[in-house]
């Protein structure tokens, strides 16, 4: 179905940062399969873990004990700090997950709380639940009626939370970085001062990580920025490396209200995708990838920052880690199509943000190598942006 606008482009493999086409030509690729390709392409450990795992074992209903998701289980309550893991396929559906999972909660606790608060230009999916809870009209047109028990506020406005809460309010869900919405951070103050509002009235505080989770911002999970810890925790995207997996995780207290028949999933956690997940966590330990994102990041943002000394039609850079945007006073779809004319791969985060998101393991020679070609770019671009 006709359900995606597509490049004219066709890619048929990848080694590291870089892509082909069927025609031989080569790309620097800053998209990663939308933050998902954490190692880049074809990397070697993952390649060799897979092909392991797939000669096991690829799928196993989850009504029998899996070892290599409970060990992902195990790794990432470690990592978090939360106390358990449910396991699905996407991001959407990690998110569909804690909305249950709150409304369940209180639902056992006798009270009536069911709504949930978001963020304008938020993004969380698109399952009717989660479209609902995006901060964005024009996904949910044409899919009404849509469930209720779902508001929304601006971002990094305290105020604003605070006079939409009400004795209905079960949870607010926040991506601590909107990505889709175009490269909003989260104020870590905000975070901060939003933590201390759940506290104060027993609501539930639900991090979606799914584009910035698994070390995308810098450290493993973006809340650690803003020294704050959520009750429910949303991932996907670079869990899996480039294979589907998403994951809910919870406090102890909140997750003991999804009991057997409560919540479930045929493909989540299969042992291919926890391998796939496994490998992930694996390889950014062991070659210091963290390390990586924040120098990378540094090098970024330093460059597209001294590109609007020349180029006055960027107005800001921002972003954490290696999820980074470039705001222009011009819409930027005709500079991703130039930029990937001359063999650079970057997205839209909205009409006028360019977005920038290449594997972990990126090179500073490749961050180099994009800035030059963003430069010539806009150079050649002057005449009608």
């Amino acid at each position: 179905m006709n359900t995606y606008a597509r490049f004219p482009l066709t890619l048929v493999r990848g080694e590291g940062s870089r892509v082909w086409d069927e025609k031989d030509n080569e790309y620097l690729d800053f998209i990663a399969g939308i933050a998902v390709n954490t190692l880049g392409h074809a990397n070697p450990a993952m390649t060799k873990a897979i092909a392991q795992q797939a000669s096991e074992m690829l799928h196993c209903s989850n009504l029998f004990n899996i070892p290599k998701q409970q060990l992902l289980a195990d790794q990432l309550t470690s990592l978090s700090g939360l106390g358990a893991a449910f396991f699905c396929n996407s991001g959407a559906e990690a998110n569909e997950a804690a909305i249950k999972l709150a409304r369940k909660y209180f639902h056992d606790q006798n009270s009536p709380r069911r709504s949930v608060i978001s963020a304008t230009q938020s993004f969380h999916g698109r399952l009717l639940s989660t479209l609902t809870a995006t901060g964005q009209d024009k996904v949910k047109v044409g899919f009404d009626p849509l469930p209720p028990g779902f508001s929304h506020v601006p971002l990094n406005d305290i105020e604003a939370l605070k006079l939409a809460i009400n004795d209905q309010t079960a949870a607010i869900l926040l991506e601590p970085l909107q990505g889709e919405g175009g490269v909003n951070i989260a104020e870590a103050t905000y975070l901060q001062a939003v933590r201390k509002l759940c506290d104060k009235h027993g609501i539930l505080l639900i991090l979606d990580e799914v584009q910035t989770g698994i070390g995308r911002c810098g450290t493993m999970f973006a809340f650690e920025l803003a020294e704050v810890r959520p009750d429910i925790l949303t991932l996907a995207k670079g869990l899996g490396g480039g294979m589907p997996i998403g994951a809910m995780l919870a406090s102890e207290s909140v997750s003991a209200s999804f009991g057997p028949g409560t919540h479930g999933s045929t493909f989540g956690g299969n042992p291919l995708s926890c391998t796939a997940a496994l490998t992930v966590l694996s390889e950014i330990k062991a070659n210091n990838l963290l390390q990586n994102v924040l120098q990378r990041s540094e090098q970024l943002k330093r460059g597209l920052q001294n590109l609007a000394t020349s180029f006055p039609v960027i107005k800001q850079v921002r972003g954490q880690g290696l999820l980074v945007g470039a705001e222009l006073n011009v819409e930027v779809a005709p500079i991703v199509a130039a930029a990937r004319d001359k063999g650079l791969l970057i997205l839209m985060a909205g009409p006028n943000v360019l977005r920038f998101l290449p594997a972990l393991n990126v090179s500073a020679e490749e961050v180099d190598e994009a800035l030059a070609t963003v430069a010539t770019v806009l150079e050649e671009s002057e005449t009608w942006v």
